[in-house]
């Protein structure tokens, strides 16, 4: 399960392979052309695209079979009601023709060499299975400045040997694809991770490309946040993902802080000093992040941000810490079935 490698190509090692980009949509008519656009301005030229729609209910297909009869872009339009990301995404994998899948998501702007960036390493000498491409915000405000600061890493924030690439911006063989089983259906959120970390499982090589770049907007208010945290957390207890993680966050506030602050209170007030050192170590790199997105900001916007990042980071730690347990809840009630245990091999 981990022999995908150049041969899979077609083409020999140095031979820039065919590449198929693909997608999965639902309700972005109010994106969607951008996104055609932006595949259509590369300066790489996708061989082919395959989008699949879960079923809008808005004029998303309405948009996407007028650009398919258009002609600009190689695109095959699918239409695969009630499916989610994972289902999405398989199908559309599934009916695409080259041996090389560059995976994108709706509502994300292309750096015009990114398809060229991210296939690049498929036609060198030692091609690898896997390419991650990098990711930055398409920040619109104050808040969403804050957000991305708070919750993207930078580039100097990534290790390329251990990153996990989003699914937003990756490239892999499709014999990778096929022999981890593809994309987990039974996941709602977290489905990329999961899928990197079997592909990882399965010992197929891994490479990042930095200048792949893709642009998205971070969520527009602390709701949609909320909403989105509490998300990515009740998947990470369906796939029984970071148990360390959420237990650190879980003794950190049910704990740490309840105990210091009885410490402050009936051993001494300089106990309160270790919230200090708390906040540094909880905000430290994002105040940093921050001060390189501030570019176009006023001043005054610039001083909301700093306010945002404590906001930001608890609310997004409640989310997970009530997300979390709702996950371990679905999968408790589903224990014993075959797909949970996906750690256990890449099958």
């Amino acid at each position: 399960m981990g022999s995908a490698s150049a041969s899979d190509c077609g083409g020999g090692s140095r031979t820039a392979p065919t590449v198929s980009v693909v997608a999965t949509v639902y309700n972005e008519g109010a994106s969607i052309d951008d996104l055609l656009a932006s595949l259509a301005g590369q300066t790489r030229r996708p061989d082919e695209v395959v989008i699949v729609d879960g079923g809008s209910t808005d004029d998303t297909v309405v948009r996407l079979r007028r650009a398919e009869a258009a002609g600009a872009l190689p695109l095959r339009v699918l239409e695969a009601p009630g499916s989610n990301i994972s289902a999405g995404r398989n199908a559309a994998i599934a009916a695409a023709a080259g041996p090389v899948i560059a995976c994108v998501d709706a509502g994300v702007r292309l750096d015009r060499g990114w398809l060229a960036a991210i296939v690049e390493p498929f036609a060198g000498p030692h091609p690898p299975a896997v390419v991650g491409g990098f990711f930055v915000p398409d920040a619109r405000s104050a808040f969403e400045v804050a957000l991305a600061a708070t919750t993207l890493p930078a580039l100097r924030d990534v290790r390329p040997a251990s990153f996990l690439p989003s699914s937003r911006s990756v490239a892999f063989l499709k014999a990778a694809w096929e022999a981890v089983g593809g994309y987990p259906e039974w996941l709602d959120y977290c489905e990329d991770l999961v899928f990197d970390l079997r592909l990882r499982a399965a010992g197929l090589r891994f490479a990042f490309a930095p200048q792949a770049v893709v642009a998205f907007r971070p969520r527009p208010s602390l709701a949609a946040f909320f909403r989105q945290y509490y998300r990515y957390a009740r998947g990470d207890g369906k796939a029984d993902l970071w148990r360390r993680r959420h237990a650190v966050r879980y003794g950190t506030y049910l704990v740490a802080v309840p105990a210091i602050a009885a410490l402050a209170a009936w051993a001494s007030p300089w106990w309160a000093c270790a919230y200090a050192f708390g906040a540094a170590a909880m905000f430290a790199t994002p105040y940093r992040r921050l001060v390189g997105l501030w570019g176009g900001l006023r001043p005054l916007e610039r001083l909301a941000t700093l306010g945002w990042v404590p906001i930001i980071r608890l609310t997004g730690d409640v989310a997970k810490m009530l997300g979390y347990p709702a996950g371990w809840r679905w999968r408790l009630a589903r224990r014993g079935r075959p797909e949970l245990a996906w750690r256990r091999g890449a099958r």
